[in-house]
């Protein structure tokens, strides 16, 4: 039937559906409206969703298709099914989700869809994910990369692929093309049967994710995404997505639906859309809530009034809309991305919270942006269906008590020497973390690198000149005979000297901390988190030392390579704890340390680890890597959501790379300090 003829039928439905329905944006349960499911799959499905004719059309029903982000990774499993219902509640048909290949597939040959064992394994759920989004009556857009950028380590592409000198991610690179087909071919066979004209949520699957910003012509390799999905036998529909204004048509595809990621300028963005496809129906696939941080900046946020006159003009342009983001999560552990730039600072990685302005905060709770969202969808709904009852706002407290004192230390050298085997390596030169042969041969990815000058070499003399022959990724301490003598991260100019990824072929005067030359030189250095948007140059990231060391203008040969990633098995193996004492009376720690905490709590509830006091570092809850954290801000807390704890004993472990509290405790809040 076509489309038209399918839109004349529909509307004396649509009309009747909404006829005697209260305007606004009030809970219908009442009102004896459908589920969406109940009205767009009543009489059975002969189709999903459709672009033709300026209107989208589900089982070839109008559909006004508002949508929002929310991504299964970022968000306890346990708590998907309270946001996803919070969406619903604000009008949202479908829900919107990007998949990590990083996460999904950490080595070559090894997947992880929820049942890999891991600490991420709950997380990686994303079947469950998307069944959740379906009993919580949305529909599903689903975003699989492989390139996701999404504020997430290296755009989600897993670090492996960088252990080959020539890779060239997002392109027909034949050995790129090989990794891809290899995950897809995992991949997508879970959400074939999970499409909508098969019972299940999916109604849509993007082909790569904004190509058109990469400056890249290879229309071949989106093609060769799009015949992956056609050969998994996804039915489609299939979107690409791009800043028109910006990208023109140079990440689209004939046949495939446009759509536009923007901030402002509705009007212009989507007549810019319009011109590249006449006549098709208009989709915002990412209207942008607001903004993500990096460390060291203020946090984003984008005022009330801007955000609803856009969405209003969004809405009567008309035009679909996905919010990106409608709840932002955490970007857990060592999983935040990166950006690059040409001032300084040239390199700029994120902070834990995703929080990113949106309509839910971070921990789930409502924002004058949702109520905004609410009353505005209402106004434009195409159908008017049965929405659920907003759930209250999440709980949130303390612990036990405010603050909990520091139980135990271990320093730096005592970590080291609980590394395994098979995390040490011994070469002539530095390597970078991806071409260690760590985990099976698939090289590092997160974390931090020991480098450790093999036994044997020549003392190293006060007042010596060490110098990174190239750059650090990305930031590196230096310490002789475990100790520190290169300087803390105390200011955002900071970044400019020794041991940061600003400067190239950086030297360092060394001041021994004893009377003697030094035996033992080390550097530490932490990946701080892969760029994960940019032009082809920018996905050249191997991170730790690029390049060599020399003291005193002499190369130094002859380098032990220790791995620490902290994965839980790691931290739980760990024993020969030390008592707490300060290395200074100011908290200044004379080497890197991890701190533990034993927290007791009566009832898991939402709080948050508060920071201030301490320097730089990472915080782990239960083995589960929560998030770093960093003096300068904007963040000065962790999200601790209550599925993360336990009832009684809980163990907290700080990894600090330079000051403690001098009360030698860890605090807890209430409430987010973002500012």
């Amino acid at each position: 039937m076509q489309a038209t003829m399918k839109l004349a039928m529909w509307a004396l439905v649509v009309a009747a559906a909404a006829a005697g329905a209260a305007a606004g944006a009030a809970a219908v349960e009442d009102q004896g409206l459908p589920t969406l499911y109940e009205f767009y799959t009543s009489g059975g499905v002969t189709e999903g969703l459709e672009a033709e004719n300026r209107q989208f059309t589900l089982n070839g029903r109008p559909l006004s298709l508002f949508s929002g982000a929310l991504h299964y990774f970022r968000v306890p499993p346990a708590l998907w099914r309270d946001r996803l219902r919070r969406m619903r509640a604000a009008g949202l048909v479908a829900v919107e989700t990007y998949v990590p290949w990083n996460l999904h597939n950490p080595a070559p040959g090894v997947y992880d869809f929820g049942d890999g064992g891991t600490a991420w394994s709950p997380f990686l759920d994303i079947v469950g994910f998307l069944r959740a989004a379906q009993e919580e009556d949305l529909v599903a857009l689903v975003r699989p990369g492989p390139y996701i950028c999404a504020e997430w380590e290296f755009g989600g592409l897993p670090s492996w692929l960088l252990r080959d000198p020539n890779m060239r991610v997002r392109t027909s690179y034949e050995p790129y093309k090989e990794a891809v087909r290899a995950y897809f071919e995992r991949l997508l066979p879970l959400l074939a049967p999970l499409h909508f004209t098969r019972g299940g949520p999916v109604v849509g699957l993007q082909i790569e994710n904004e190509y058109g910003s990469l400056g890249v012509d290879d229309k071949p390799y989106l093609e060769f995404i799009k015949g992956l999905m056609q050969s998994a036998d996804l039915p489609g529909l299939f979107f690409t997505s791009d800043s028109p204004l910006a990208s023109g048509d140079r990440g689209a595809l004939p046949g495939v639906l446009q759509t536009a990621n923007f901030q402002v300028d509705p009007e212009k963005q989507l007549n810019a859309l319009e011109r590249l496809q006449p006549g098709k129906p208009a989709m915002v696939m990412e209207y942008w809530t607001g903004w993500f941080d990096h460390w060291t900046e203020e946090h984003h946020t984008t005022t009330l009034e801007a955000f609803s006159d856009v969405l209003r003009r969004i809405l009567e342009y008309p035009s679909g809309v996905n919010f990106y983001m409608f709840h932002g999560g955490t970007n857990w552990g060592f999983m935040n991305g990166a950006n690059s730039d040409t001032s300084f600072p040239t390199y700029q990685p994120d902070i834990t919270s995703y929080d990113y302005d949106a309509p839910l905060t971070e921990w789930g709770n409502y924002t004058p942006k949702y109520e905004a969202v609410k009353r505005l969808l209402a106004q434009h709904a195409a159908v008017e269906l049965r929405t659920p009852s907003a759930p209250a706002a999440p709980a949130r407290g303390l612990p036990a008590g405010a603050a909990a004192p520091l139980a135990a230390r271990l320093p730096l050298g005592a970590l080291a020497a609980a590394v395994p085997p098979a995390l040490r390596a011994s070469h002539a030169q530095p390597l970078p973390m991806e071409l260690l042969p760590a985990n099976g041969g698939a090289g590092q990815s997160y974390g931090f690198l020991l480098y450790r000058r093999a036994a044997g070499g020549e003392p190293v003399p006060d007042g010596a000149t060490l110098t990174v022959r190239g750059r650090v990724r990305d930031l590196a301490v230096v310490l002789l005979d475990g100790q520190r003598v290169s300087a803390p991260l105390t200011s955002l100019q900071d970044l400019r000297g020794f041991g940061y990824w600003e400067k190239e072929n950086a030297s360092l005067q060394l001041r021994t901390p004893g009377a003697a030359p030094a035996q033992s030189l080390e550097l530490l250095v932490e990946n701080w988190g892969r760029v994960n948007f940019g032009s082809p140059d920018d996905f050249h990231q191997r991170k730790g030392l690029l390049g060599s060391v020399e003291l005193d203008g002499a190369t130094v040969a002859g380098w032990d390579h220790l791995s620490l990633q902290f994965d839980p098995a790691f931290l739980a193996g760990l024993s020969e704890w030390q008592p707490v004492a300060l290395d200074s009376p100011d908290g200044v720690l004379a080497t890197p340390t991890l701190f533990r905490v034993e927290v007791s709590i009566d009832e898991p509830v939402d709080t948050w680890i508060d920071v201030r006091g301490w320097s730089k570092g990472i915080v782990f809850v239960n083995g589960f890597a929560l998030g770093r954290y960093l003096h300068l801000g904007p963040s000065h807390t962790l999200y601790w959501p209550a599925p993360l704890q336990r009832k009684g004993l809980n163990e907290v472990l700080v990894f600090e790379l330079f000051q403690i509290p001098s009360d030698t405790t860890l605090r807890f809040s209430d409430a987010p300090d973002l500012d």
